[in-house]
């Protein structure tokens, strides 16, 4: 039995990422946008997406398809500042292996890294893996959410802006038969179009079913196996495919159903982490084929916790293979950690 306690600690995004930082990223848009294709070109890319074999990816997504709530607030992360700052409170100290974006969330990182840069400091992006949300159209709730279309990133322009690869959703609903077979083709023709330029895509496959007219997730084994083989079968080659997973009760079972490397994506309350690294330490020991996991609004919004604390205790179970108990540790002695990441460069 594992516990965690907040004490008295708040995390203060404001100090960490002040908001006339923030308004210097709009002052970029308007009077210097070529700015985000410079630094794309700059970045250094990684040679090898997980040099290690395993990967810890934070999803920043949410927002494009009308996901905005954090427990009972609505539209927490229709914040753009808090948002935005809670993703850079991530990425911009090394931990975690990247970010899962869309267009908008990168090119805001890429305009913050190029800023750090020019004050003199060290790139954050570079090494990171940067992966472009493709399929963004099916909004949450919306009579069309299985349509779910290429809306944001294309291969084309993954490619040009440097990025490792790009990211779809698959949405499987038997009840909409034509809006998921339209669903399936937009995604097999992305995986081609990735594929034709040696990028990496990472699938997302969702059993839903119809009811009382909105979508509602299948979790079971069952459900979910069935899925991952559409998914993994999905356009010209899978030699650059990575699914991400939902953890379930018997994920063994589900682990056994591909060969491909897997995603582990887990659940729990986000003010308490524990559930949530007892769930990954028992996915990556499952099977050999998982390899990372995938971080969402739970860490982003862990409470009055910090988002770096709780994403460097999942990398530590992910990556470094510790018990869940020695991750908390890790949450616990992280707070605050490099506090002045871009201060120290953006407010003199």
């Amino acid at each position: 039995m594992i516990s965690y306690t907040l004490e008295d600690y708040v995390f203060d995004l404001s100090a960490f990422f002040p908001m006339a930082v923030f308004d210097r990223v709009t002052e970029v848009r308007v009077r210097r946008p070529q700015l985000i294709l410079q630094e794309a070109a700059r970045r250094q890319r990684r040679a090898d997406l997980a040099p290690q074999g395993r990967i810890v990816m934070l999803a920043a997504d949410h927002p494009a398809r009308m996901l905005t709530a954090v427990g009972e607030n609505p539209i927490a992360m229709g914040d753009r500042h808090q948002y935005l700052g809670r993703v850079l409170r991530i990425i911009a100290t090394p931990g975690i292996d990247g970010v899962i974006a869309t267009t908008d969330i990168i090119e805001d990182l890429l305009i913050i890294n190029a800023l750090v840069r020019e004050a003199g400091g060290p790139s954050f992006l570079d090494q990171r893996v940067l992966l472009g949300s493709m399929n963004r159209s099916g909004l949450a709730g919306s009579a069309w959410e299985t349509d779910d279309r290429l809306t944001c990133f294309t291969p084309d322009s993954l490619d040009d802006l440097g990025l490792d690869g790009g990211k779809i959703v698959v949405r499987v609903c038997p009840e909409e038969a034509e809006l998921t077979n339209r669903t399936l083709e937009y995604c097999a023709r992305a995986i081609r179009g990735c594929n034709e330029r040696g990028l990496s895509v990472f699938a997302e496959p969702v059993p839903v079913a119809k009811v009382d007219g909105r979508l509602r997730l299948r979790r079971t084994v069952s459900d979910i196996v069935k899925v991952i083989g559409v998914a993994s079968a999905l356009g010209d080659s899978s030699r650059g495919l990575w699914l991400e997973v939902p953890y379930i009760d018997g994920f063994e079972r589900v682990a056994r159903s591909t060969s491909l490397p897997l995603l582990v994506v887990a659940g729990g309350a986000a003010e308490d982490p524990s559930p949530m690294l007892s769930q990954l330490s028992d996915a990556v020991r499952a099977r050999t084929n998982v390899r990372g996991g995938l971080i969402g609004r739970s860490v982003l919004f862990p409470g009055d916790d910090d988002p770096l604390s709780f994403a460097l205790a999942v990398n530590a179970v992910v990556r470094e293979g510790r018990e869940p108990e020695g991750a908390l540790d890790r949450l616990m002695a992280s707070r605050n950690q490099s506090f002045d990441a871009l201060t120290r460069w953006l407010t003199r």
